[in-house]
Order: C-alpha cells, then structure tokens, then sequence
C-alpha cells in the first residue's frame, strides 16, 4: 500500500499527491484543517486526533530524549469528497526524538497510500523515507513494526478513499 513501483504508477501517485496535499498542509478553507500539537518525551504513550467533517485521523506514539517538539497535523478532503488525507510531520525537519512506537489510524475511510520518513523536507532538502520493513500498512493503519522501526521519525502522510454511495 505504500507507493506503487514503476515509473507509470509513480506518476499516478505523485498527481494524486500533487492534488490532495496541498489542501491538507495549506490548511485554509472548508477542506483542510491544520493543527499544531507537543510531542512529548518521557516514554508515555500519547495521542493527537483531528476530526474533518465523517473522518478523523488519531496519531499515537511514544517518545524518549529531549524536550517537547512542537509538530503539526493537516487533515483535508478534496473537492469531490472521494479523498481524505492526513499529514503529521515536523515543520523543523528532523526530530531528536527517538520514538519506542509509533501509529496513525484513519477513521471513515480506506489507506490507498501512506508514507512515514525520517527527515522531513525543509531549506531545499528532500524528504527522506524510512525503511519499508520499519512500518506496516493496513487498511486504516500506518503502525511502526517491532523490533525493525529505528526509531526516527519526521513525518507522516496518508491518503485515504472515502465511501462513495452509489445510487
């Protein structure tokens, strides 16, 4: 469920990210949310939740090292109600966190893609991804994997397919 492979299928994805995450991180109008939320060290498990119209999008964790980080959750749907994406990330980049756990839960709707990276994109520098073995994909859930997870983590993006009904 992560992006597909081929050059095709990437550019699929990519259109389909190029459209839906400029409402989650623009975070103005009736379509997009953004929050700003601590993410705190101490080893104690935590969760963020926001909640856009049928769909929310919970982000739990647990963090050792440091201070609290301030970070940042957009939740969107696009125009036609067919997409929902949620976007967890550091606007500084890196973390200096080391997370013991990580996950992120939609609720009204089905992942279609979901990417977590331990650096995230800032002054011109390219995000970078974690590991594939480091996180499992399901069908709402984005979750760290037991003893594969390295325990960085910068950012973190899903797009979802709502329910459409049929007539």
């Amino acid at each position: 469920m992560a992006a597909p492979s081929g050059e095709s299928s990437g550019r699929l994805w990519l259109a389909l990210l190029a459209a839906v995450l400029p409402l989650a991180l623009g975070g103005a109008g009736e379509g997009a949310s953004t929050a700003e939320f601590d993410v705190r060290p101490g080893g104690m498990v935590h969760s963020f939740s926001r909640t856009l119209g049928d769909y929310t999008c919970t982000f739990t964790y647990a963090a050792q090292g440091g201070t609290n980080e301030q970070w940042q959750m957009s939740v969107g749907v696009s125009e036609d109600n067919l997409l929902f994406s949620c976007s967890v990330w550091r606007p500084q980049g890196k973390s200096y966190l080391f997370f013991t756990q990580f996950k992120a839960e939609v609720k009204g709707a089905k992942i279609e893609y979901a990417m977590a990276y331990s650096k995230a994109a800032v002054a011109g520098q390219s995000d970078i991804p974690l590991k594939e073995e480091e996180f499992e994909i399901a069908e709402t859930t984005v979750v760290h994997k037991d003893g594969k997870f390295h325990s960085e983590l910068s950012k973190l993006v899903i797009v979802a397919k709502t329910p459409r009904d049929e007539l």
